[in-house]
């Protein structure tokens, strides 16, 4: 009989910190189950397998970096919406980089939660990409540009790519953003 108190959602989370402290890809149920004390099997009431424990350690990160990245975006447009967009997940990788690890996992399932943060994400670029006047399929060229863009130097940066050369990659941050808003501005 599984632990009392222990649930999907409870486990979800307690994932999530545990691969901000050993990284995402060392998370699995035995992991867990140790840091419960309980034995692996009762936690699979709760989770099916390895893979829906990330699915759904990627959907709390996800969830958690569309909130933060709404709350941010509000009353911003053109590149004070890009700056606040990129800087929020930038911070966020930096202070959860297990969590951040999570958010680009491929599902083994189309969990409706997993789909639909991962859907919010798409959205906020979209939101951001309003103050620029993109039309389709341009504007969806764009969501693959920022979201590889952004999402490839911060992965970059956490590895310490960038840690051998001047200038910092804090001091190059501002100028990639810069690029990619004068490059949104002219889109044609």
């Amino acid at each position: 009989m599984a632990r009392a108190g222990l649930t999907g959602e409870r486990l979800a989370h307690a994932g999530a910190e545990l691969a901000d402290e050993v990284g995402f890809e060392q998370v699995t149920v035995s992991a867990l189950a140790r840091q419960f004390g309980v034995q692996v099997a009762s936690l699979y009431s709760h989770v099916r397998s390895s893979g829906d424990l990330k699915a759904r350690i990627a959907t709390v990160a996800l969830t958690e970096l569309a909130d933060q990245a709404a709350a941010a975006l509000a009353g911003r447009a053109g590149r004070d919406a890009l700056a606040a967009l990129a800087d929020v997940y930038r911070d966020y990788a930096r202070s959860h980089p297990g969590r951040y690890a999570a958010t680009r996992f491929p599902a083994d399932t189309a969990a409706p939660e997993y789909v639909a943060a991962g859907r919010r994400h798409s959205e906020l670029l979209r939101a951001v990409l309003r103050g620029y006047g993109l039309d389709e399929p341009a504007q969806t060229d764009a969501v693959r540009l920022l979201g590889s863009t952004i999402h490839g130097y911060i992965t970059l940066e956490l590895a310490g790519s960038f840690s051998h050369s001047e200038p910092s990659s804090a001091d190059s941050w501002p100028r990639i953003i810069d690029a990619l808003h004068t490059l949104l501005r002219s889109w044609s």
